[in-house]
């Protein structure tokens, strides 16, 4: 589990392949901290560190997980925010995350608010019943506030703070990053569901 409060930025440094699979060497402030079989959350998608050498870590991005995530579209040279899992004695800053990217986001705008940035979003429309207004939502390992919902977008506000400390000034119209909706939500959802089938097949 994580909150969402990113510890440091990584740079991929090396990608290869590994049959379907891709393996990324990330050179990190904290690579050195790391062990092998370490849940680490990399731009909001939980991966295993699977080794650690001089230059950094490397993890290793399965089909499934290269099909519903931005880690595709990642190149030598990219940032990903980096998180380590929570410990007992973690104070929860942001709001549970497990690192189960739920979709895509497409940036569809930003916006300079002279202190602040704003940026727009939009998703697959049918995560919206997921999303409510002012409620958490991850972006790239970014436990994040939504406002402004319309259909399916939604905008969230980058204090300097965020914006100097994760790879948010990388992100610009047309950019595509990973979400994770809130899991109390997800949960409220599958009730409902469940509970109206229940109701039909009285």
């Amino acid at each position: 589990m994580f909150t969402g409060i990113v510890e440091t930025v990584g740079t991929i440094i090396q990608i290869s392949e590994s049959g379907t699979n891709q393996r990324f060497l990330v050179s990190s402030s904290l690579s050195n901290e790391f062990k092998a079989d370490q849940s680490v959350l990399h731009d909001g998608v939980c991966l295993t560190v699977e080794e650690v050498t001089k230059e950094g870590h490397v993890i290793s991005a399965v089909h499934e997980t290269l099909q519903k995530t931005n880690l595709r579209h990642r190149k030598k040279g990219d940032q990903l925010n980096i998180e380590r899992s929570l410990t007992l004695q973690t104070r929860l800053d942001g709001h549970i995350v497990q690192g189960h990217v739920d979709a895509t986001a497409t940036c569809t705008g930003v916006s300079d608010m002279s202190g602040s940035w704003e940026y727009s979003f939009s998703y697959p429309p049918e995560f919206a019943p997921l999303i409510i207004e002012k409620g958490s939502v991850c972006i790239n390992g970014v436990s994040l506030t939504a406002f402004a919902l319309k259909d399916n977008t939604f905008k969230v506000a980058i204090i300097p703070y965020t914006y100097n400390h994760t790879n948010f000034p990388s992100v610009r119209e047309g950019s595509v990053v990973n979400i994770e909706f809130d899991i109390i939500g997800k949960y409220a959802e599958r009730f409902m569901l469940t509970s109206q089938r229940k109701h039909h097949a009285q």
